[in-house]
Parts: C-alpha cells; structure tokens; sequence
C-alpha cells in the first residue's frame, strides 16, 4: 500500500514537472518562431529591394511602392521619431504621478490603498484601449483645440496625454509592489537616526526600492511602444517629422496597423511594414533584457550586502 502511494506520489510529481517544462519549451519555441519569421519577412527590405539599414532607420522619405518591382523610398525616421516622442512624452507625465500614487497605497495610507486605491488602478489597466481613444477624440482633443487656440487638436501631446493614462496603472502596481517589499528594517532604522516620514520615504524607502521603481517604468513604456488604436485615433495620422508636441505625426503602430491589411503581399510596401514590425519586436527584446539587467544587477547588490 506504502508502495503504491509512493509510486503514484513520484508519477504525480514528475508528471507535473514535466508538464510544466513542456509549456515552459512551447512558450521558448514560439518567441523564436515569432522572432525569426519577423526576421525572414522583414528582411526582404534590405535583401529583395536592395534598402539600406541606414536608409530605414535615418531617412524620412517614406514613398515605398507597392509593387513586387520596388523602387520607392522605406525610411521610417518619421515614425521612428513619433514613436519615441510620444512614448517619452506619455512617460514623462505618467512616472511622477504613478510614483506617488505607489508610494500613497503603500507608505501613507496603505490600509485605503490596498483595499480602495489599488483596485481603482487595477481597474484602469483592464479597460480596453479603443474606450481611452474614444475618450480622448471626443473629449481630450476639443480640448486641446480650444485651450492652446490650435486648428487641430490632434497632436503629439494628445497622443502623449492618452497614453500616460494607459501606462499609469502599470507603473503604479509594479512600483507599489517594489516599494512594499523594501524591508520593514530599513523604515525602522531611518525613523531610529531622527528621519520624518517623508524623509525615510525619499531617501531610504524608494532608493531602495529603485530597480523595482525602474522594471515598472521599463514595462510601462514597452505598453507604450505597442499601443496602436488609441494612438492612432488622436494622434493625427500625418506623414511628417513632429516639430513640437503640437505636432500631427505617426508611430511605428499606428502606420503598420493603417497599412498591413492594404499592402500587397510581396510588394515594398509590405516588406517595409515588417521591417517596421521587426523594429518593434527588437525594441520590446531590449526592455526585457534592461529588465533582466536591472533584476540581476539588484540582486547581486543585495548578495553582497
């Protein structure tokens, strides 16, 4: 009977392992298979129409042809530049107030926070990103228009607005949780050395805190980066260089998502598109390694201490 139990108990065990090594794998595989058909159908800018890398990355002449013979211009420096306007912009805005709120669920009141606060965060982060665009076309841009005296609403700063609201509640869940798991001792011994509480907050809590602060900011703008409908809907959708944060443009999403189910297959064009959606892919490969990067520099940080 010991025999038995003991056997189902090892059939149990290792067959669950092996389970989970198995979807582990899968999961491993599909990221690959993903990376190299990006790669395969993106490559064709550079190895079918004879592009540069650098033409890609630094022209602004976005004039791809969409035919297989090719001949048009695939740089993508416009969309590149809304981009990254716009993800930084939406970060600049997003960071202050998603730090304070983390630090207001765990340091200031963290009995609100927790039962209160962060549901209402959390709640932010599951509406779908078509209501923020709706949002922001009906609302958000008339009142751009009218508060700046501008002939259009739709700007970088519209986009940039939208897409701070969309990537607050990421920034604000992880940097709570950072915040919540610096030791109990490090609050005690500030308050020990005289420290207020704003000062046990600002210059020991959070500091220790800041690779946990820094992955939560990271994902938030990877969100960013992949954002496309709300974007795209406030944005302005004009093919140019943005000048100023009143300026119409595109982002790398927003352009892949108006023109990919238009393109021929096989054309410049659509070749240009994944190249742009390979771009995207490498970026996304770039904040997860800063992530990794950050976890295990941390780590060992606290290894030696």
């Amino acid at each position: 009977m010991i025999e038995k139990k003991k056997t189902g108990m090892f059939y149990k065990e290792y067959g669950w392992r092996g389970a989970a090594t198995l979807f582990g794998l899968f999961v491993i595989a599909l990221t690959i298979i993903i990376g190299a058909f990006l790669v395969y159908k993106g490559s064709d800018t550079f190895l079918k129409f004879g592009h540069s890398i650098w033409e890609f990355l630094g022209s602004a002449k976005w004039e791809p042809v969409d035919s297989s013979e090719g001949g048009g211009k695939t740089g993508a420096l416009i969309f590149i530049a809304g981009s990254l306007v716009t993800c930084g912009l939406a970060l600049v805005i997003a960071t202050p107030f998603a730090l304070g709120s983390a630090v207001f669920m765990t340091e200031i009141s963290p009995v609100f926070g927790e039962k209160v606060y962060r549901p209402v965060v959390e709640i932010f982060a599951g509406i779908p990103s078509v209501v923020y665009g709706w949002v922001g076309l009906t609302v958000l841009v008339p009142w751009i228009k009218a508060l700046f005296h501008r002939q259009v609403g739709h700007s970088v700063l519209t986009a940039g607005l939208v897409l701070a609201v969309m990537i607050f509640p990421t920034i604000t869940s992880v940097s709570a949780d950072a915040i919540g798991s610096v030791p109990e001792e490090c609050r005690n011994a500030a308050y020990g050395l005289g420290s207020t509480r704003w000062q046990a907050i600002w210059r020991v809590i959070v500091p220790a805190a800041s690779s946990g602060v820094v992955t939560g900011i990271i994902l938030g703008l990877a969100r960013a980066f992949g954002e496309a409908l709300a974007v795209a809907m406030v944005i302005g959708q004009t093919t140019a260089l943005p000048t100023s944060i009143f300026s119409t443009t595109k982002t790398l999403t927003t352009e892949i998502a108006a023109q990919m189910g238009n393109a021929m297959e096989g054309g410049e064009l659509k070749s240009a598109l994944w190249t742009m959606a390979l771009l995207l892919f490498l970026i996304s490969l770039l904040f997860i390694s800063l992530i990794h990067w950050i976890s295990g520099r941390s780590g060992k940080e606290k290894g030696e201490k």
